[in-house]
């Protein structure tokens, strides 16, 4: 190890001290927590060119404007429709599972979609609640286009986006086939994903989420995020008489909280946000840090981890300040703190992004240059 590198790993003591002091009073709480890791996809490219894309594996991210799709909510597609974008749901078109089932990329009508299948017999209230969810459009939130329900088996026709979920560029494996994200592109990333969130929670009355997780954070060519499975934990609840199955195993995305009182609420989405947060600073999957869910809470284990050398991503060293790595460490705690009460709103959330990364911006830019210029290692975790 270099004598700078050293430097800076042993300098995060630094903002291990700082961040430490706020989680004493964040953990008054043990519960347990339960995770799982399905990915899943969807985008789509409403001009011709999406056969070319089709035939490379791409697509394009932009909200569809075909006019196959309109703008009255979802289109009822048939059986025979989609056979034929999906090769008959032929297996080199499956591209993942997630909690509504199978999810195949298809070309629809020169338009590359993700859809969704599981089996379930016609019903008027999954209809219904698929063209309100299809009503549901924002830049952050993968769109709803369609849905068909015929020959035993319930649909789901997305857009398709083609640069996959966040697991695959973030967790550094050691096998240098993650993404290489400085934390701008982080803070960016996280920016998408609370804005989606906060979009939402914002609906009257509010949507939850349920289900938010790295796994269901997409991202386009450009990295622009887009949130997956906005309302299908909703759907679910809806359709399924006994309540919507859960994949067994353990979720450290789930709020301990509904574990213990059975409620599920907004807090409980800022959670699992919190969470993700973890993810982006650590580079790592929650899961597998060594956190092992019994009689000790995430956030604890967090706490006992901060004055480490590698808590911070060693891929982001470099590209960041003192003050921005802190304040992102601050804002994940208060996310993840007990009891939810205490906990920021996601429109809160956003804002504290925004002004992280306009500091941010404003300490390694060049005043009228506009040329990002960054910290020396040694100075990253020097306090104040």
């Amino acid at each position: 190890m270099s004598k700078s590198y050293a430097a800076i790993v042993g300098g995060a003591a630094g903002v291990a001290l700082v961040a430490l002091s706020l989680v004493l009073w964040f953990c008054k709480s043990h519960c347990k927590k339960f995770s799982n890791k399905n990915s899943e996809t969807g985008s789509s490219d409403p001009h011709a060119s999406a056969l070319e894309e089709w035939n490379r594996g791409g697509g394009s991210s932009s909200a569809p404007s075909h006019p196959l799709f309109g703008s009255q909510g979802a289109r009822q597609f048939t059986m025979d429709e989609l056979e034929q974008a999906t090769k008959e749901f032929s297996e080199s078109n499956l591209i993942g599972y997630g909690s509504f089932g199978s999810v195949y990329k298809g070309l629809l009508h020169d338009t590359i979609v993700a859809i969704k299948r599981r089996r379930g017999a016609p019903r008027e209230d999954f209809v219904a609640e698929v063209l309100y969810l299809s009503e549901i459009r924002h830049r952050n939130l993968v769109s709803l286009l369609g849905y068909s329900q015929e020959r035993g088996s319930q649909m789901l026709v997305f857009e398709y986006i083609p640069n996959g979920n966040m697991c695959n560029h973030l967790y550094d494996t050691g096998l240098k086939t993650s993404t290489k994200l400085e934390f701008k592109q982080r803070l960016s990333i996280a920016q998408g994903a609370a804005k989606g969130l906060c979009h939402l929670h914002g609906l009257n009355p509010p949507l939850l989420h349920k289900n938010f997780k790295t796994a269901n954070v997409l991202v386009d060519e450009n990295f622009i995020v887009k949130v997956a499975e906005a309302g299908i934990s909703k759907l679910l609840e809806t359709i399924e008489e006994a309540g919507p199955s859960h994949t067994s195993g353990v979720n450290v995305f789930q709020d301990p909280e509904v574990g213990v009182s059975g409620n599920f609420t907004e807090m409980s989405d800022v959670y699992s946000f919190g969470v993700f947060l973890l993810e982006l600073i650590t580079g790592q999957e929650a899961m597998h840090l060594g956190f092992l869910g019994s009689d000790e809470s995430l956030i604890e284990w967090v706490a006992s981890r901060l004055n480490s050398n590698n808590f911070v991503d060693r891929r982001l060293v470099g590209s960041f300040t003192t003050d921005g790595i802190r304040d992102l460490i601050r804002l994940m705690l208060r996310c993840m703190s007990f009891p939810g009460l205490e906990r920021p709103k996601m429109e809160m959330a956003v804002v504290e992004l925004e002004r992280i990364q306009e500091k941010e911006m404003a300490l390694t830019t060049v005043m009228g240059e506009g040329i990002a210029t960054f910290i020396k290692g040694s100075e990253l975790f020097t306090s104040k």
